[in-house]
Order: structure tokens, then sequence, then C-alpha cells
């Protein structure tokens, strides 16, 4: 049995599929499917328009692309319904789920409950969606226009949306499926992102160089961390001791969260993309729609690495986690 066991383990990382990096191109109306390590692209595979984020499901097979439109928030343009269903093993899209009306659903997030949670920006809420019966079960009012994006706290309690003209903040409560409070942060905010003990909500101010810090115990902007240029997009590393922020002029700050200093900056493309930090800890990605492109900086040397090269347009991320087996079909 020991033998056995021994042998299991040898052979286990060659039944692991690589780290699946998958990116929504707005422009190109796609889903590239990635591999991490190598860059490669695996699978490029069409979707409506647009499709601007993408959420991957827990067991790292399916693909979800809300289709928000062919405009930018808070302007006139096309008003997408649907969510895009791709398998990520065959790099096929399988399904639509119709969201019954017109939404501009936008950012999609998985919570620990299994349920989807996208944000409905028109409706001025967050739908709920039981992705296998493929379809939407409730709908969370955020009390606010604009909620495009969102972020979950860590244990499934909470969602935050950015509100992004309304410069609010709605916090939510997923068990009850209520509105909890409403907080006025600035003018005009841009993206979300959570501490990975669920204490600390960051959000951008987008005429100046600041990061709100919300504190979730008390539902109210704690700190403001001043920066050399206005921000975008963040993400925390997974040991919550940096911020990873990227500005819309070119400029990538690497923030010690317990201070809110800035460490160590970086030139980049000008980005209004996304930040997603690798499952291992040790790289931090950064799409720049403009210059169609993602930003590899690694976390452990704190160097800018090759650049993965797209077309312009390449903008939200997400990691597929990694399965423990392959099924057929599989690359």
């Amino acid at each position: 049995m020991r033998t056995l066991l021994l042998l299991g383990m040898l052979l286990l990382p060659s039944l692991l599929p690589a780290q699946r990096l998958l990116i929504a191109n707005q422009v190109d109306h796609t889903l590239v499917i990635v591999d991490a390590a190598t860059g490669k692209t695996l699978a490029t595979v069409g979707v409506d328009i647009n499709g601007h984020e993408v959420a991957a499901s827990p067991d790292g097979r399916l693909a979800y692309v809300p289709i928000y439109g062919n405009s930018g928030v808070g302007r006139p343009g096309t008003d997408g319904s649907t969510v895009q269903v791709i398998d990520i093993v065959s790099g096929r899209a399988i399904h639509i789920i119709d969201l019954g009306k017109p939404v501009r659903p936008h950012c999609a997030k998985f919570a620990p409950d299994g349920l989807l949670y996208v944000s409905a920006e028109l409706a001025s809420a967050v739908d709920v969606i039981d992705p296998k019966a493929g379809r939407v079960v409730a709908e969370i009012p955020t009390g606010a226009k604009d909620s495009h994006m969102l972020a979950i706290s860590p244990d499934g309690s909470r969602a935050y949306t950015s509100n992004v003209y309304a410069g609010s903040v709605s916090v939510l409560d997923l068990r009850r499926r209520t509105l909890v409070a409403m907080i006025p942060v600035a003018k005009h905010l841009q993206r979300i992102s959570i501490s990975p003990d669920g204490s600390k909500v960051y959000t951008h101010d987008q005429e100046k160089p600041r990061i709100a810090v919300i504190d979730a115990a008390t539902n109210s902007v704690g700190q403001w961390w001043e920066l050399p240029a206005v921000v975008y997009s963040s993400a925390p590393t997974a040991d919550g001791r940096w911020l990873i922020a990227n500005a819309l002029s070119g400029k990538l700050f690497v923030i010690d969260a317990a201070s809110g200093r800035v460490e160590h900056s970086f030139a980049l493309p000008p980005s209004t993309g996304a930040v997603v930090i690798s499952p291992d800890g040790l790289r931090a990605y950064v799409s720049c729609p403009q210059s169609g492109t993602v930003q590899v900086l690694n976390l452990k040397e704190w160097k800018l690495e090759t650049p993965m090269e797209f077309t312009r347009g390449a903008d939200g991320m997400a990691f597929a986690p990694i399965a423990l087996a392959v099924t057929n079909g599989s690359r």
C-alpha cells in the first residue's frame, strides 16, 4: 500500500494540467485560454459583443463571460442580457444563460456557496445565478446606478460593489440577499478588491491619486492612501501584505498594506485593465487593453518578466483552478 501511495504521488503532477489564465478580449469578442506557465494560447473562443470580464467555476472546468454590450459604463450603446458559458478543457462555447432582461452584466464572481454573482448595472443590482440550473434565482439591489464591479468576502457573507459614477460602494448581505449599507467615497470610482481576511475593501478614486481603504467592520472609509498617480484597479497578495495596483498613466505600484506606502514602482503601458494574482502567489498579472498585453510581475524578485502579447482589448482576467483529473478531450 505504501509503495502504491508513493507511486501515486509521483504520478500526480503528470495528471495536472497547467494553470490556465482566462482573458476576456472586448475588442475581438473572444475568451482567450492561456497556459500561464508558458504564455501559450491554448484556445480562442468567440463570444458575443462585448464580454469584458470572466469568472472560472470552482472546479476549473467552465468559464463564464457576462456580455455587457458595445459601450462603456454610463455611456449609450447596446445592453447585454446574457452570460456565455465556455468549456475550458475543450475550448468551446457550450451554453448561454439568459438573464431575462437587458442589464449590462459586467463583473462575475463565484462565492463559497457555489453560486455565481454578476453585477447587473442597468438594474442597480447583483444577479444571483445557479450555474447548475443555468438561471437567475435572485436579484440583490445595490441602491445605486453604475454598479460595475464587485468583490466578495472570503466567507461569502458579503459582497461589495463599486458604483462608478455614483461614487459609492454598496454592501450586500449575500445570505439574506439585502442591501446592508451604502458608503459614500468619491465623485468617480473604478474597480474594487478585498483583503484576504475580508477586513479591508479597496476602491480607487478616479479624480484624485488615492485609494479608499474601507473598514468592513464599520462600513466606512477608514483610511486614504495617497499615491503618485490615479489607480484603476488592484489586487492583494494571498498573504495580505501587499496591494498590487495599476495606474491609468502607465505605472504599477506595490503598496505595503500595513502602512499604505508605495514600496516598489514599475513602468507599464497605460492600463485600464485588471490585476490578478496567480494561485501560487508568485506573480501578478496586469492586463493592458490599450496595448493588447498582459504584464507579468515576479512577486519574489520584484521585477517585470516578459509580457504576454495578445491583441488590443485584452481586459478582464481570472485563473481557472487546477483540476485533479484529465477528462476525455482535455488538452
